[in-house]
């Protein structure tokens, strides 16, 4: 698949405000400073579509960006900030949740992982609450060009391992990705553009 168009559609903290078009929703979410921004900029190849920070948390609302006029590409706010009050993360939180809970237009979740660190608490616990609530996602691992290649299979077989021990029964799908090398772009797209004939197929049904 490729993208020919993307646009900014709306931000906003409630899940009840988001679009109403029955269009299939990827969403994009990791924890601060993961890559999301360039790896959303880098999938589109618009260079400032989702903003980005050198200053994690930039993201702070749900924010629908229209792709090829039939499927939409979500940025959520990231899960566990450095520099936001209590009150603020509980509210992050809360419309994270309700998203991922009442949003019955997504089809796929995408979480981000920064791929030179070995497995986070954070991240897995997060991974681990969409398991048990049956979100369907899928990993994507960022920031591939700051290490070599043997280095990133063991930093994946540390996650597959540890997500198969203690959560799943098979590790889940996972993409490896560089937004500076654009490493990851059509995998990525191929993976999205196979769910999205498979949605708008059962929908015609």
């Amino acid at each position: 698949m490729k993208i020919t168009s993307a646009e900014f559609v709306m931000s906003n903290a409630h899940v009840d405000k988001c679009p109403k078009e029955l269009l299939p929703e990827y969403a994009f979410i990791g924890r601060s400073n993961v890559g999301k921004s360039s790896l959303i900029n880098m999938l589109t190849a618009k260079k400032s579509l989702a903003k980005t920070s050198g200053r994690p948390g930039k993201t702070q609302l749900i924010n629908h960006f229209k792709i090829n006029a039939n499927w939409f590409l979500v940025d959520l706010p990231g899960y566990g900030y450095a520099r936001v009050s209590k009150k603020n993360k509980k509210t992050f939180q809360k419309y994270i949740t309700d998203y991922f809970m009442k949003r019955t237009q997504l089809v796929c979740a995408f979480v981000l992982i920064d791929i030179r660190h070995e497995p986070q608490p954070i991240d897995i616990d997060f991974i681990s609450w969409m398991g048990e609530n049956q979100i369907p996602f899928c990993i994507v691992f960022t920031k591939a060009d700051k290490l070599k290649p043997a280095i990133i299979a063991q930093h994946v077989a540390a996650y597959q391992l540890k997500l198969t021990e203690d959560i799943f029964e098979v590790a889940p799908e996972h993409f490896i990705t560089s937004s500076s090398k654009h490493l990851g772009k059509e995998p990525l797209l191929e993976y999205i553009g196979g769910v999205n004939d498979k949605f708008f197929t059962a929908t015609k049904v």
